[in-house]
């Protein structure tokens, strides 16, 4: 299951503030659903950056995002190698399916597929 892309995660409440500083970077914004902006250079589109204010659905906010081939065989990896499963996989309203696994550093990883 390779990984497709890898997303860092900033939790901010100043949303249009950071677009308007990593625009100064040559990123743009390329979806935003009020509660995560995710900013992207046009040359090189999997170089991102998300903004979130919170996790719509989950208790916590993830340090970053891989985007997976098969979230499904990931989620089973992750499972039984016995690593903490902090957000149960399941299918979200914007069109991701996703879990989020704790990693040996303690950063909370959102793994997912778009569907």
């Amino acid at each position: 299951m390779p990984a497709r892309r890898i997303v860092p995660n900033i939790q901010s409440e100043a949303l249009e503030e950071s677009a308007e500083f990593y625009g100064l970077l040559g990123l743009e914004e390329v979806m935003n659903h009020g509660w995560i902006m995710t900013l992207a250079s046009p040359s090189a589109p999997t170089a991102q950056v998300s903004i979130m204010t919170g996790d719509k659905t989950a208790p916590v906010t993830p340090d970053m995002s891989i985007e997976v081939d098969d979230v499904d065989a990931a989620y089973a990896a992750m499972r039984d190698s016995g690593a903490e499963i902090v957000h149960p996989l399941q299918d979200e309203e914007w069109g991701v399916r996703r879990f989020f696994v704790r990693d040996p550093n303690g950063r909370v990883v959102n793994v997912l597929g778009h569907r």
